[in-house]
């Protein structure tokens, strides 16, 4: 019987991880079969490189929304990074233990906000901050990196903070043998050995910046151009998608499909570059392992 059981659970996860397969490659037949004839049509040079975009002249030209999410995206990365990565330390090694449940309650709560809510915090309190400081409309690249860093806190902060309780105690005890003080040991042992995870909350963070509509229409501008500086207005892909998604057709509803497969294919890039960064950082310790245990086995030889 127990045997039986089993096998039974084997067909389902493996029929669960059939279906999460297929929706991933439904998903991606559904977009590029319908983007591809759109840039056919357009041109790749002129769709990816055009810098006007006006269905009723027949212009659809995405790079000031390409160059709009990258901006937007490094900026939330610039804002909401530090200041996560900081965060996790603090809950991990500095944290009074009465403090660190609401505070741990606080960034869990901060992860279940609608993006709506966040996009109205920010054209409520960021945009008329921004509005006073520099003279401007204060919807812009700036209001928008600012909103998404802080959007993005709670995926890295939660996740980088489990990447340090699970490195071994040992990392930080042996650092404060050899001599280093607490931050040292935290900042030169401990973090470079959670170096993987914490990347990892780092691409889930970028994933959703890059994703983000809602509150990013609310507070970027959506400005079709590129923007001249970071108070400048903005329009990414996805909230450009969504603008125009309910009334485009025919070629304009095929080049918005295709804006789609850009992102998919920009969020796949970044995606493969933090995992080429990942995998070297992963290679370096490795290596330094070997070449400070053939070390240590040579200094034993010696004795």
């Amino acid at each position: 019987m127990t045997a039986v059981k089993e096998k039974l659970m084997r067909y389902v996860f493996m029929l669960t991880a059939t279906v999460s397969i297929a929706a991933v490659l439904l998903i991606c037949f559904f977009i590029f079969s319908n983007s591809i004839p759109a840039i056919g049509e357009i041109g790749i040079i002129n769709f990816l490189f055009g810098k006007i975009w006006d269905p009723d002249l027949g212009l659809y030209g995405i790079l000031p929304m390409i160059v709009g999410s990258i901006y937007v995206t490094a900026g939330a990365i610039t804002v909401g990074v530090p200041i996560g990565l900081m965060s996790a330390v603090f809950m991990a090694f500095y944290c009074p233990a009465v403090l660190y449940r609401p505070l741990k309650s606080a960034i869990e709560l901060l992860a279940g906000i609608p993006s709506v809510v966040y996009g109205f915090f920010g054209l409520v309190v960021i945009v008329p901050v921004i509005q006073k400081i520099f003279g401007t409309s204060g919807k812009g690249v700036l209001t928008a990196s600012l909103m998404l860093g802080m959007m993005i806190l709670p995926t890295v902060i939660n996740i980088s903070e489990s990447a340090l309780r699970s490195v071994p105690g040992s990392y930080y005890e042996g650092a404060l043998a050899l001599g280093a003080t607490h931050e040292r040991s935290i900042f030169k042992a401990v973090i470079p050995a959670a170096r993987s995870g914490i990347l990892a909350g780092v691409i889930l963070g970028v994933g959703r910046a890059i994703g983000e509509t809602m509150a990013v229409i609310l507070i970027a501008g959506n400005q079709t151009v590129i923007p001249e500086s970071i108070l400048s207005g903005v329009r990414t892909m996805t909230a450009h998608i969504v603008m125009e998604m309910g009334y485009a057709q025919d070629l304009h509803r095929e080049a918005l499909i295709a804006t789609a497969a850009v992102l998919f294919v920009f969020i796949l890039i970044i995606n493969l570059c933090f995992s080429a960064v990942k995998s070297g950082t992963s290679r370096e310790s490795r290596k330094k392992k070997t070449e400070r245990n053939a070390g240590n086995g040579g200094a034993v030889n010696e004795r």
